[in-house]
Protein backbone atom coordinates (compact mmCIF):
# COMPACT_ATOMS: atom_id res chain seq x y z
CA UNK A 1 0.00 0.00 0.00
CA UNK A 2 1.30 3.22 -0.83
CA UNK A 3 1.51 6.47 1.33
CA UNK A 4 0.68 9.64 -0.52
CA UNK A 5 1.11 12.41 2.26
CA UNK A 6 1.40 12.62 5.86
CA UNK A 7 -0.12 15.92 7.51
CA UNK A 8 1.07 17.17 10.62
CA UNK A 9 -1.70 18.71 12.54
CA UNK A 10 0.14 19.11 16.25
CA UNK A 11 3.61 18.84 16.92
CA UNK A 12 4.84 20.36 20.10
CA UNK A 13 7.59 19.95 22.65
CA UNK A 14 10.67 17.61 22.42
CA UNK A 15 9.47 14.36 21.27
CA UNK A 16 9.23 14.78 17.71
CA UNK A 17 13.32 14.77 18.37
CA UNK A 18 13.62 11.66 20.00
CA UNK A 19 15.28 8.70 18.72
CA UNK A 20 11.26 6.81 19.87
CA UNK A 21 9.71 8.70 17.46
CA UNK A 22 11.89 8.24 14.60
CA UNK A 23 11.48 4.23 15.76
CA UNK A 24 7.43 4.76 15.73
CA UNK A 25 7.44 6.50 12.26
CA UNK A 26 9.32 4.09 10.82
CA UNK A 27 7.53 1.20 12.12
CA UNK A 28 4.23 2.58 10.62
CA UNK A 29 5.42 3.28 7.64
CA UNK A 30 6.84 -0.24 7.31
CA UNK A 31 3.65 -1.77 8.81
CA UNK A 32 1.44 0.41 6.16
CA UNK A 33 3.90 -0.57 3.18
CA UNK A 34 3.81 -3.64 4.05
CA UNK A 35 -0.08 -4.42 2.92
CA UNK A 36 -0.48 -5.99 -0.17
CA UNK A 37 -3.64 -7.78 -2.35
CA UNK A 38 -3.91 -9.84 -3.77
CA UNK A 39 -2.00 -12.52 -1.32
CA UNK A 40 1.32 -13.51 -2.75
CA UNK A 41 1.20 -9.87 -4.62
CA UNK A 42 4.36 -7.41 -3.68
CA UNK A 43 1.87 -4.12 -3.91
CA UNK A 44 -1.53 -3.54 -2.85
CA UNK A 45 -3.33 -4.10 -5.81
CA UNK A 46 -7.62 -3.16 -6.03
CA UNK A 47 -10.27 -4.38 -8.22
CA UNK A 48 -12.11 -1.03 -9.11
CA UNK A 49 -15.55 -1.85 -8.44
CA UNK A 50 -17.04 0.58 -6.86
CA UNK A 51 -17.96 0.65 -3.19
CA UNK A 52 -17.11 -3.16 -3.81
CA UNK A 53 -14.00 -3.25 -1.33
CA UNK A 54 -14.07 -3.65 2.43
CA UNK A 55 -11.84 -2.33 4.22
CA UNK A 56 -11.48 -4.12 7.79
CA UNK A 57 -9.36 -7.21 6.50
CA UNK A 58 -6.55 -3.85 4.73
CA UNK A 59 -6.01 -3.07 8.15
CA UNK A 60 -5.75 -6.26 9.47
CA UNK A 61 -2.59 -7.03 7.31
CA UNK A 62 -1.40 -3.87 8.54
CA UNK A 63 -1.98 -4.53 12.59
CA UNK A 64 -0.08 -8.05 12.18
CA UNK A 65 3.36 -6.50 11.19
CA UNK A 66 2.77 -3.52 13.85
CA UNK A 67 2.03 -6.48 16.60
CA UNK A 68 3.89 -9.21 15.38
CA UNK A 69 7.09 -7.59 14.29
CA UNK A 70 7.65 -4.60 16.23
CA UNK A 71 5.32 -5.36 19.68
CA UNK A 72 2.31 -3.06 19.35
CA UNK A 73 -0.24 -3.95 21.80
CA UNK A 74 -3.80 -4.07 19.41
CA UNK A 75 -6.95 -3.01 21.03
CA UNK A 76 -6.45 -1.12 23.88
CA UNK A 77 -8.23 0.92 25.77
CA UNK A 78 -6.09 4.35 26.72
CA UNK A 79 -6.49 6.62 30.11
CA UNK A 80 -8.09 9.98 29.64
CA UNK A 81 -8.59 11.70 32.82
CA UNK A 82 -12.25 12.98 32.80
CA UNK A 83 -13.59 10.84 30.44
CA UNK A 84 -15.10 7.48 31.15
CA UNK A 85 -14.30 4.40 29.10
CA UNK A 86 -12.99 6.42 26.05
CA UNK A 87 -13.14 3.28 24.00
CA UNK A 88 -10.14 1.06 22.55
CA UNK A 89 -7.87 1.97 20.07
CA UNK A 90 -6.33 -0.12 17.23
CA UNK A 91 -3.08 -0.32 18.97
CA UNK A 92 -0.49 1.60 21.13
CA UNK A 93 3.08 1.40 21.45
CA UNK A 94 4.49 1.92 24.95
CA UNK A 95 7.19 4.58 25.25
CA UNK A 96 9.55 5.45 27.87
CA UNK A 97 6.89 7.99 28.64
CA UNK A 98 3.48 7.28 27.71
CA UNK A 99 2.12 5.20 25.14
CA UNK A 100 1.69 6.12 21.66
CA UNK A 101 -1.51 5.51 19.73
CA UNK A 102 -2.18 4.24 16.03
CA UNK A 103 -5.57 4.13 14.35
CA UNK A 104 -6.84 2.88 11.26
CA UNK A 105 -9.82 4.16 9.77
CA UNK A 106 -12.66 1.92 8.93
CA UNK A 107 -15.91 3.60 9.47
CA UNK A 108 -17.71 6.64 8.30
CA UNK A 109 -16.05 10.43 8.18
CA UNK A 110 -17.57 10.86 12.14
CA UNK A 111 -15.33 7.89 13.34
CA UNK A 112 -12.17 9.75 11.92
CA UNK A 113 -13.35 12.75 14.04
CA UNK A 114 -13.85 10.46 16.75
CA UNK A 115 -9.79 8.95 16.32
CA UNK A 116 -8.34 12.26 16.37
CA UNK A 117 -10.67 14.13 19.13
CA UNK A 118 -9.79 11.12 21.16
CA UNK A 119 -6.01 11.68 20.26
CA UNK A 120 -6.44 15.13 21.02
CA UNK A 121 -7.90 15.07 24.48
CA UNK A 122 -5.42 12.46 25.12
CA UNK A 123 -2.58 15.22 24.27
CA UNK A 124 -4.24 17.79 26.14
CA UNK A 125 -4.74 15.85 29.15
CA UNK A 126 -0.92 14.47 28.69
CA UNK A 127 -1.80 10.72 29.05
CA UNK A 128 -0.51 9.89 25.58
CA UNK A 129 2.75 10.98 23.57
CA UNK A 130 0.95 11.25 20.73
CA UNK A 131 -0.90 9.48 17.40
CA UNK A 132 -1.25 8.54 14.12
CA UNK A 133 -4.51 7.94 12.03
CA UNK A 134 -4.31 6.30 8.55
CA UNK A 135 -7.45 6.57 6.04
CA UNK A 136 -7.32 6.38 2.59
CA UNK A 137 -7.89 9.42 0.27
CA UNK A 138 -10.66 10.00 -2.54
CA UNK A 139 -8.27 8.00 -5.65
CA UNK A 140 -9.30 4.65 -3.62
CA UNK A 141 -12.40 5.80 -1.68
CA UNK A 142 -15.34 5.09 -4.65
CA UNK A 143 -13.52 0.86 -4.33
CA UNK A 144 -14.01 0.79 -0.92
CA UNK A 145 -17.59 0.37 1.41
CA UNK A 146 -19.61 2.57 1.15
CA UNK A 147 -19.19 6.62 2.68
CA UNK A 148 -15.78 5.32 4.53
CA UNK A 149 -13.89 8.29 6.00
CA UNK A 150 -11.14 9.46 3.78
CA UNK A 151 -8.52 12.57 3.72
CA UNK A 152 -10.26 14.89 1.76
CA UNK A 153 -13.39 15.31 3.79
CA UNK A 154 -11.79 15.73 6.68
CA UNK A 155 -8.85 18.28 5.29
CA UNK A 156 -11.05 21.67 6.07
CA UNK A 157 -11.12 20.84 10.37
CA UNK A 158 -7.64 20.39 10.37
CA UNK A 159 -7.24 23.58 11.16
CA UNK A 160 -9.61 23.37 14.57
CA UNK A 161 -6.74 20.47 16.02
CA UNK A 162 -3.97 22.56 14.72
CA UNK A 163 -5.01 25.42 16.72
CA UNK A 164 -5.17 23.42 20.08
CA UNK A 165 -2.76 24.39 23.02
CA UNK A 166 -0.82 21.37 23.18
CA UNK A 167 2.19 21.52 25.13
CA UNK A 168 3.66 18.29 24.28
CA UNK A 169 3.32 15.72 21.75
CA UNK A 170 2.29 14.77 17.65
CA UNK A 171 -0.71 13.99 15.72
CA UNK A 172 -0.55 13.17 12.33
CA UNK A 173 -2.91 12.07 9.37
CA UNK A 174 -1.44 9.20 6.92
CA UNK A 175 -3.33 9.56 3.70
CA UNK A 176 -3.23 6.08 1.80
CA UNK A 177 -4.16 4.49 -1.42
CA UNK A 178 -3.50 1.43 -4.01
CA UNK A 179 -0.26 0.92 -6.11
CA UNK A 180 -2.55 0.23 -8.92
CA UNK A 181 -5.77 -0.94 -9.97
CA UNK A 182 -6.67 -4.59 -12.11
CA UNK A 183 -10.21 -5.76 -13.10
CA UNK A 184 -8.95 -9.39 -12.90
CA UNK A 185 -7.70 -9.18 -8.78
CA UNK A 186 -10.53 -10.77 -6.29
CA UNK A 187 -12.82 -8.21 -4.32
CA UNK A 188 -11.52 -7.55 -0.50
CA UNK A 189 -14.31 -9.51 1.69
CA UNK A 190 -16.63 -7.09 3.41
CA UNK A 191 -18.03 -7.66 6.84
CA UNK A 192 -15.44 -10.05 7.95
CA UNK A 193 -12.03 -10.10 9.21
CA UNK A 194 -11.13 -11.84 6.01
CA UNK A 195 -6.99 -12.89 5.39
CA UNK A 196 -4.46 -10.67 6.68
CA UNK A 197 -3.11 -8.66 3.86
CA UNK A 198 0.49 -8.87 4.78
Amino acid sequence: MKIVHEEILISAGEFEATEEWLDIRTEIREAVSSVVWPEGSDKFIINPVRKGNGVKPIKNGCMIVLRDKFGWEAEKSIFIRDVKRPGNVDAIRLTSTKPFVFEWETGNISSSHRALNKIALGLLRETISGGVLVLPTRNIYPYLTDRIGNYEELQPYFQTWKSMPIKQGIMIIIAVEHDDIDTSVPLIQKGTDGRALV
